[in-house]
């Protein structure tokens, strides 16, 4: 009797264990290409425990860039990145497909010294810094030179000036004129000195910027994980609309600043911009494909719905996770 006792007890210990076992959270990569605001979703999914509430254990990765990011992206390590060269990459033939945006328009501003640039006009013979080619910057770069009828390199030279400090460091110097900083970078360009000289977000345009990128391959395979990793995203959306002061205690980690002015900008954009269904753009897809015409003729023929994947996001909706949101995030 008692040994038949304790072979229930060893079998009832080892299918809990074995049960506990398979609630472990599964370990996952997931990229990000810049320390700005249309990153802290991400670090806020991470830090506040919102992908492990979803059952994963994420390692965050920085890569320096957008191209780099791409580049790791279609390598498949990480397989989840938040980037904003998803239709570039696609035309180039990888199979890339964004789940979710957070963004619908460039955020970017050219930024000066005063004494050198004081309105848009003046950019003609300077040179504008971008963190890299194929970057975010980049595009946001040419997108703008084309609205005012510059060309690239001849009206304007566009230089790799690096990161933000470096840039900013780089119009100190002279080296660069003028360059294109987000939301949370803008506090420190006018704390040295500089000014903002127009807000892209004013030419109107709906552009598809950054978004939750992975292949149509990962989704195959794994769409339990992307799935997860997406609940984490969307929430995090609604913890820094109802939670600022606890989201902008994760985000001063990340961007090394306890800079209330800083904070506050980043938070009080992505309030006001980042939509809380984060449906990539077709219209914003449409403007790139139009835009990359020149560089990639296959743009010309190709439509926006073969760059976005919006089952998980419908999924979400028909499983009323939205409505859930809303309870937990009043």
């Amino acid at each position: 009797m008692k040994l038949k006792l304790l072979s229930c007890a060893l079998l009832a210990f080892l299918l809990s264990l074995s049960a506990a076992q398979g609630q472990e959270a599964k370990k996952i990569k997931i990229g990000y290409p810049a320390i700005a605001s249309n990153q802290i979703h991400i670090w806020v999914a991470k830090d506040a425990g919102l992908f492990k509430h979803y059952g994963l254990d994420p390692e965050l990765v920085f890569f320096r860039g957008g191209q780099l990011a791409t580049q790791a992206l279609v390598a498949g390590d990480p397989p989840i990145v938040n980037i904003g060269t998803v239709v570039q990459a696609g035309l180039q033939g990888h199979d890339l497909v964004l789940i979710a945006s957070s963004e619908n328009a460039y955020a970017y501003s050219v930024v000066a010294k005063p004494t050198t640039l004081s309105k848009l006009e003046q950019l003609k013979g300077k040179k504008l810094g971008v963190s890299g080619f194929g970057s975010a910057s980049h595009n946001a770069a040419l997108i703008l030179l084309r609205r005012l009828n510059l060309e690239p390199n001849k009206d304007v030279a566009i230089v790799v000036a690096g990161g933000t400090a470096e840039r900013l460091a780089a119009i100190d110097a002279g080296r660069i004129d003028a360059t294109l900083l987000t939301p949370s970078e803008i506090p420190r360009a006018r704390k040295q000195g500089m000014v903002e000289v127009y807000d892209m977000m004013d030419l109107g345009l709906e552009i598809q910027g950054n978004g939750f990128a992975t292949t149509r391959a990962y989704i195959k395979a794994q769409r339990d994980i992307v799935k997860s990793a997406l609940k984490g995203y969307v929430e995090a959306i609604y913890f820094i609309h109802s939670r600022p002061p606890e989201a902008k205690k994760i985000i001063a980690r990340y961007l090394r600043t306890s800079d209330a002015d800083v904070l506050d900008a980043t938070v009080g954009w992505f309030n006001k911009r980042v939509p809380k269904k984060p449906y990539p753009t077709l219209k914003g897809i449409q403007f790139l494909l139009d835009e990359f015409s020149v560089q990639f003729p296959q743009a010309k023929t190709a439509k926006p719905e073969q760059f976005v994947d919006l089952s998980l996001l419908q999924d979400l909706e028909k499983e009323g996770f939205f409505n859930e949101m809303a309870k937990r995030y009043p």
